[in-house]
C-alpha cells in the first residue's frame, strides 16, 4: 500500500514537470478536453434529466401533504441535484466512461512498449500521457456537472408538467427559494477533486500495466472500481468539511 501510494505521488511529480515544447502538450489538453467534455455529454444529458424527473415525483410523492407548501419540491430538488446528484452520480457514470478508456489507452501503450518509445526518444512519457488528461479532467469535468443541473431542472420541470401533484409554477418558484450560496461552492470542488481523482488513479493503473490484453483488461477494471471508491470517500469528506 505504501509502495504504491509513494509510485502513485512520484507519477504525479513527473507528469507535471515542465514540458519540452508547450506546443505538443497543448495539443494534447486540447484532444483530451474534446474526447472527456464532448464525448461525454451524451450520457451525461440523459442521466441527468432523468434523474431531475424522478427526484422531483420521489420528493412530490414523500412530501407533499396540506401542511407543507408545494413549491418545497423545487428547493428539494435544487438542492439535491447540486449537491449530491449531479456531482457525485455523473462522476461514478464518468469514471467508467473515461477512466477506463484512459486506462486502456495508457496500459496498450505499456505493453506495446510504446512508453519505452517514448523514454527512449527523451520525451517526459508521464507528462506527455497523464498531465493533458489531468488538466482536461479538472476543467471539463466542472462544466458537464453544471450541464447536469440544469438538464436536472428540466427533468423536474417536466415531471410537474407531466403530473398534477406540483404544478409547474410551484416547481419553477420553489427553485430559487432558500438558496444558499455555498451549496454551489460544494459542487465545483466536488467536481474537480472528483476530475482529478478518475484521471490520476487510472492513469497510474494504465502506466503500470504489465503482461498483455488481460492486464490491461485488468487495470482498466482497477482504475475504476478505485476511482469509485474514492470518490464515495471524498463525496464524505468534503460534505462534511463544508457543511
Amino acid at each position: 500500500m505504501i509502495q504504491s501510494l509513494g509510485r502513485y505521488i512520484l507519477l504525479l511529480r513527473l507528469s507535471f514537470r515542465k514540458p519540452e515544447k508547450f506546443s505538443v502538450y497543448w495539443a494534447e489538453v486540447m484532444r483530451e478536453m474534446v474526447s472527456a467534455g464532448i464525448g461525454s455529454l451524451g450520457i451525461i444529458m440523459i442521466i441527468s434529466v432523468f434523474i431531475g424527473a424522478a427526484v422531483t415525483i420521489q420528493t412530490a410523492f414523500q412530501l407533499i401533504s396540506p401542511l407543507i407548501p408545494k413549491s418545497v419540491v423545487g428547493g428539494i430538488t435544487r438542492d439535491s441535484m447540486v449537491l449530491e446528484f449531479s456531482p457525485t452520480i455523473s462522476s461514478l457514470v464518468l469514471a467508467g466512461r473515461i477512466g477506463s478508456s484512459m486506462a486502456s489507452q495508457i496500459g496498450t501503450m505499456r505493453v506495446t512498449e510504446q512508453i519505452d518509445a517514448l523514454e527512449i526518444m527523451g520525451v517526459n512519457a508521464p507528462g506527455y500521457l497523464i498531465s493533458p488528461k489531468v488538466i482536461a479532467g479538472v476543467t471539463m469535468f466542472p462544466l458537464l456537472v453544471i450541464v447536469s443541473i440544469l438538464l436536472g431542472f428540466i427533468g423536474g420541470y417536466v415531471a410537474c408538467f407531466t403530473s398534477s401533484e406540483v404544478t409547474t409554477d410551484d416547481f419553477l418558484i420553489g427553485l430559487p427559494d432558500g438558496f444558499n450560496p455555498v451549496i454551489i461552492t460544494v459542487c465545483m470542488v466536488k467536481a474537480v477533486v472528483f476530475g482529478f481523482i478518475i484521471t490520476t488513479i487510472c492513469s497510474y493503473q494504465g502506466f503500470y500495466t504489465s503482461g498483455g490484453a488481460l492486464e490491461v483488461g485488468q487495470a482498466a477494471t482497477r482504475g475504476v472500481v478505485f476511482s469509485c471508491v474514492m470518490i464515495l470517500m471524498f463525496d464524505l469528506i468534503i460534505s462534511r468539511l463544508f457543511l
